[in-house]
């Protein structure tokens, strides 16, 4: 696997994998298993974000503490990636908040942006968030619109991902790190990840 491909393995997001592959599973529980995923994944890409130390007042003495040193952006692409902020903002409670919508191009079938809202990105950490990382279009459109060179650092956090699309973000964008619950085998003719687990924003917000 690439080295800049992080893969969250544990036995309780195996299990919530499990439960969104499921075709039976139902909206509210497969919007509960991507919470859970995404803290998982929120956890991993910020695990080594810079630090300053602080000191802190317990109720006994003064202790040595930290804070983060960088401001943290969270930046869903829409829709579906609206399904992993909660989760991201269990962990990371004070990040900036942004929004990317990516919509497919009907006659082109190439994705075009409708829609950003993003704070300043220099210096920052920007995480964005996009369940399905299948031929990486819309991700490598989206950073695309922004200028990541500025950034402290990028991120993806995806839930599931094929290797042609990670092998063509990497292509494009070399220094962005990938963290990913599960690569799976292939796209299928029409640009699913098989065996996947469907369509995740039809399947997180009930319009299948």
């Amino acid at each position: 696997m690439h080295p800049n491909v992080h893969l969250l393995d544990h036995s309780i997001i195996a299990r919530a994998m499990t439960v969104l592959r499921d075709r039976h599973t139902s909206a509210v529980e497969f919007r509960a298993h991507v919470r859970t995923i995404a803290r998982g994944l929120a956890f991993q890409a910020t695990q080594r974000l810079p630090l300053v130390p602080v000191s802190v007042e317990t109720p006994l003495a003064t202790t040595a503490g930290a804070q983060l040193r960088d401001s943290v952006i969270a930046a869903p692409i829409l829709r579906a990636g609206l399904g992993m902020l909660d989760g991201f903002l269990d962990v990371v409670p004070d990040a900036v908040t942004g929004f990317i919508g990516m919509k497919r191009d009907e006659e082109t079938l190439e994705p075009y942006e409708y829609y950003r809202n993003v704070s300043d990105i220099t210096n920052a950490h920007l995480f964005l968030l996009d369940p399905m990382l299948a031929t990486g279009g819309s991700a490598r459109a989206a950073m695309r619109t922004l200028p990541i060179e500025r950034a402290g650092s990028c991120s993806l956090l995806s839930i599931i991902a094929a290797p042609e699309g990670i092998e063509a973000t990497l292509s494009e964008f070399p220094n962005l790190q990938i963290h990913v619950a599960a690569v799976d085998e292939r796209l299928n003719e029409i640009g699913y990840i098989v065996p996947g687990l469907g369509d995740a924003g039809d399947r997180l917000c009930g319009t299948l």
